[in-house]
């Protein structure tokens, strides 16, 4: 199966799309662990800024990125055309 151009411009849109966000995700809680003792200095609500990025930071991180990637996937899909097949 070959695909047209517009498959390949909506493949390396969500290529694209991919990598950059499991990069976020890979730099949130790296970038957080390795400077804790620096973002440890200062406080969010009460909690070492580095404890409280470990502990729901990265949650809240990883729950912004899917919510994104819903939202472009959407977009891309309506923008190419695409949709799922049942």
């Amino acid at each position: 199966m070959t695909l047209n151009e517009r498959q390949r411009a909506y493949w390396r849109a969500n290529l694209i799309l991919t990598a950059s966000l499991l990069a976020v995700w890979f730099i949130v809680p790296f970038a957080s662990g390795y400077y804790a003792a620096e973002l440890n200095r200062l406080s969010f609500l009460g909690f070492p800024l580095g404890f409280y990025v470990f502990a729901q930071g990265a949650i809240l991180a990883f729950l912004a990125i899917v919510s994104i990637y819903v939202f472009v996937m959407n977009r891309l899909d309506r923008r190419y055309g695409s949709r799922e097949r049942g």
